[in-house]
């Protein structure tokens, strides 16, 4: 949906009470909060990244695109969205990315800290079996350089347990995070798959996920359809 009010900063068009659409400064089509990133100046002058929604002064929304953000960048929209002088660094667009990754691996490592999480091929094969359950299990994660044998025998069982619950309960898979980045959120080493159990804290996890994956590959629309809906 298109707009013609003024996109700028938080006062930009708001079409429910609560505030869950906002303008991309760039695109300047309305969209949902959650499709969007909001940015903010430090008092340093510096803009950066707000991905909580909780930091103060005025705020700057662009759709959580790396291709929008580079465009953001190389178009000056910084600038004349908050009306002022702001140092914005050339690398925004990977910066803010690598902010959406350690999101998602600290979210990952609450919900292991709350038991939501089993890691490991045998475990996660346990996971998926017959006997652990129609419901219990909210995700299934791989490493995005893993081998490929392991995860087409996981992903066959997933299928599997698909089918059993029925088509409507799709289970999400993740690949957005290395073997490395896994590692470091299991706190453990060489972590290539891993299964998510459900509860509140897995539910972060596959919130964050998508939209790493959204902002990844939002410049291809049919890919990112497909790579969200997979982690929903």
């Amino acid at each position: 949906m298109l707009a013609n009010a003024d996109p700028d900063l938080d006062n930009g068009p708001r079409t429910e009470r609560a505030a869950t659409s906002r303008m991309c400064v760039v695109s300047r089509e309305v969209r949902p909060i959650g499709e969007l990133i909001r940015f903010v100046v430090s008092p340093q002058g510096e803009v950066m990244p707000d991905l909580k929604r909780r930091l103060p002064g005025r705020g700057l929304w662009i759709s959580a695109s790396r291709q929008v953000v580079a465009e953001a960048v190389r178009r000056h929209q910084f600038g004349k969205g908050f009306r002022r002088d702001v140092r914005v660094a050339p690398t925004l667009a990977i910066d803010t990315e690598t902010l959406l990754v350690r999101s998602v691996v600290e979210a990952l490592a609450m919900a292991a800290k709350a038991g939501q999480v089993v890691s490991g091929f045998s475990k996660v094969e346990a996971a998926l079996g017959p006997r652990a359950g129609r419901s219990a299990l909210a995700g299934l994660i791989h490493a995005s350089d893993g081998a490929a044998d392991g995860i087409r025998k996981l992903d066959a069982l997933t299928r599997e347990k698909e089918g059993n619950r029925g088509e409507s309960a799709k289970i999400p898979i993740i690949t957005a995070l290395t073997s490395a980045e896994l590692d470091l959120a299991l706190d453990r080493a060489n972590v290539i798959h891993a299964a998510l159990l459900a509860g509140p804290a897995s539910k972060t996890f596959l919130s964050r996920s998508q939209t790493l994956v959204r902002y990844r590959l939002a410049g291809d629309d049919k890919t990112a359809e497909t790579a969200a809906a997979n982690s929903e």
